[in-house]
């Protein structure tokens, strides 16, 4: 065969990923954002050798533990024999036993032991899904990974919640919301000035401002331009391997030690439809001034901020996904845009890797 009449080896032919739509993200973010680090539940309810529990987080169902050593654990809430609630079994020490047929699961998902039929194939398999997990200021964080992310990077904390110069004490409740908007809601400050207008610390400052955003290498700040601890006047956004606003409300001499009440906020998604918000109430005191501040908090601070919470879940009680469509925003809102643009464009990025993988 002369050189005009040999030929190239076939080359594949690949076809192009579609791009990933507006619709795919929507879907993709109703149960939160993935590659992240999210709390998912005050420490004080998973006891050592108590019960295992069972939650939803980010519309995965998980079972936290905590072995005869204190360290905590979570799996996929699905024995890998006939997947019923492992937080419906017994929490051994060591080790998960599920009730319905004795199958032993170890904390790292390996089968240990299958009473009913020894030397079962399952025996010595990671048969159960364990997330990455770490305790931070009272709240177990859990790092939910995609398929191409499953090893968790290093998360470092905010430095209110890393003890230090700082005392954080962590209030947990549910609200019944699409997930975001906790965030919309806390990157919209001038709705403290209306809303909570009759509160001990937000009646002060302007009825009308002007907002301006200045960036962070982690995110950036939306605050009121040329007004300054005088009410909620800013709020941070943070993207840093895990999503939370910080925020600051100046308080009264009469309030304690500490200069400025700071809130670090997360919204963690349960399903599509409900939300597990951690608000960790902050201030900067050391030493004798430390123990004041929690006094003080516990016996005449913490049911005002119970009350002004639940002016906000009155608010967005029952606020499903997609109220986008009928709203009629202006310059006060361009935080919240903000937000939701980046959020858009990290899920787009992350769906596009997936399908490039072949994993969607």
């Amino acid at each position: 065969m002369n050189a005009t009449t040999m030929r190239s080896p076939a080359q594949p032919h690949l076809t192009p990923k579609p791009p990933v739509t507006d619709g795919e993200i929507r879907d993709s973010l109703r149960t939160g954002l993935r590659n992240r680090w999210w709390p998912v539940l005050p420490s004080r309810f998973v006891q050592t050798r108590g019960k295992p529990i069972g939650v939803t987080r980010l519309g995965e169902k998980l079972v936290l533990w905590r072995d005869n050593r204190g360290a905590v654990h979570v799996q996929a809430d699905r024995c890998p024999h006939r997947a019923v609630p492992l937080s419906r079994g017994l929490n051994e020490g060591d080790r998960l036993r599920c009730n319905y047929h004795g199958v032993e699961v170890g904390p790292d998902g390996t089968v240990l032991s299958v009473p009913g039929q020894p030397d079962c194939r399952l025996e010595g398999r990671k048969a159960v899904k364990t997330y990455p997990s770490r305790e931070i200021a009272g709240a177990v964080f859990v790092w939910f990974g995609d398929a191409t992310h499953e090893d968790a990077p290093e998360f470092v904390p905010p430095p209110q919640l890393a003890g230090g110069e700082y005392e954080a004490i962590l209030c947990y409740t549910e609200w019944e919301m699409f997930w975001r908007y906790l965030y919309d809601n806390n990157m919209d400050p001038m709705h403290g000035t209306f809303l909570h207008a009759n509160s001990h610390t937000m009646y002060q400052g302007d009825t009308a401002a002007h907002f301006i955003t200045r960036d962070t290498p982690t995110g950036f700040f939306f605050e009121k331009e040329g007004q300054r601890d005088v009410n909620f006047d800013w709020s941070e956004l943070v993207d840093d391997n895990a999503i939370y606003v910080r925020l600051e409300i100046p308080y009264p001499p009469s309030a304690g030690p500490g200069g400025n009440f700071a809130i670090i906020s997360f919204g963690t998604p349960i399903d599509e439809n409900w939300t597990g918000c951690f608000f960790w109430r902050v201030r900067k005191v050391s030493g004798w001034q430390r123990d004041v501040w929690r006094f003080l908090y516990r016996s005449r601070l913490e049911l005002r901020h119970w009350h002004v919470l639940e002016q906000d879940r009155e608010m967005l009680q029952g606020c499903r996904q997609g109220l986008e469509q009928f709203e009629n925003l202006y310059q006060h809102d361009a935080g919240l845009i903000r937000l939701r643009r980046h959020l858009a464009k990290e899920t787009r990025e992350q769906l596009t890797v997936l399908r490039e993988a072949g994993k969607v």
